[in-house]
């Protein structure tokens, strides 16, 4: 209950502070109330699930989700809050002690999705290649969401991954595959998540 609380008041706070820079006090009232809206439907998310343990890696690691790496974790916040609004549920089972928040249904049948702390639509199969995302984030703390949307934005405007990409194996013929066999697992976050576990789409 106590990481439920803290959770959702420390939303409040970051949206109220990133309100008033937006928009004085109008924007501190309407930040503060999106703040509050995602930051309940997180906390009881990591109450219902006990995401966090009482031991110390996980009083480590929900200060860090929510110090360090808040940026991160408000974006998953505010995606949890999509997934449940479409009807998705959580998995309690793989969230308990996890540090993470897993959502059982995916945005895409194909791929699981990681933002922030919150993985939608992974198994035990691929579990590590996500975990390694939220590790990132965690390491990289505010920096991690620009320096992936970067990478994003170059390898599709700049294709340098096209001099080491694997042509004759994942042939690039048509444009679709340009983002799904192209861009997206050669950006560094995807290309090292996929060295340590998964097998890139072919």
């Amino acid at each position: 209950m106590v990481y439920g609380i803290i959770s959702a008041a420390v939303h409040v706070a970051t949206g109220a502070v990133l309100g008033q820079l937006a928009g004085g006090t109008i924007g501190l009232l309407v930040g503060a109330g999106v703040g509050l809206l995602v930051g309940a439907v997180f906390g009881w998310a990591i109450v219902s699930a006990q995401v966090y343990s009482s031991a110390p890696r996980g009083v480590f690691l929900f200060v860090v989700d929510h110090t360090w790496s808040l940026l991160n974790t408000l974006v998953g916040a505010i995606y949890l809050a999509l997934h449940l609004v479409f009807g998705h549920s959580l998995d309690r089972a793989t969230s308990q002690h996890s540090c993470r928040v897993n959502v059982v249904e995916g945005v895409s049948p194909r791929y699981a999705t990681t933002l922030g702390t919150v993985c939608a639509g992974s198994s035990s199969g691929i579990q590590r290649h996500e975990d390694v995302h939220i590790f990132q984030a965690r390491l990289l703390g505010p920096l991690y969401i620009p320096l992936v949307v970067a990478n994003y934005v170059l390898f599709t405007i700049a294709p340098v991954w096209l001099l080491y990409h694997d042509h004759a194996g994942a042939p690039i013929n048509r444009f679709t595959r340009y983002f799904e066999i192209g861009v997206y697992p050669h950006v560094w976050n995807e290309a090292i998540a996929y060295r340590i576990q998964g097998t890139p789409p072919r």
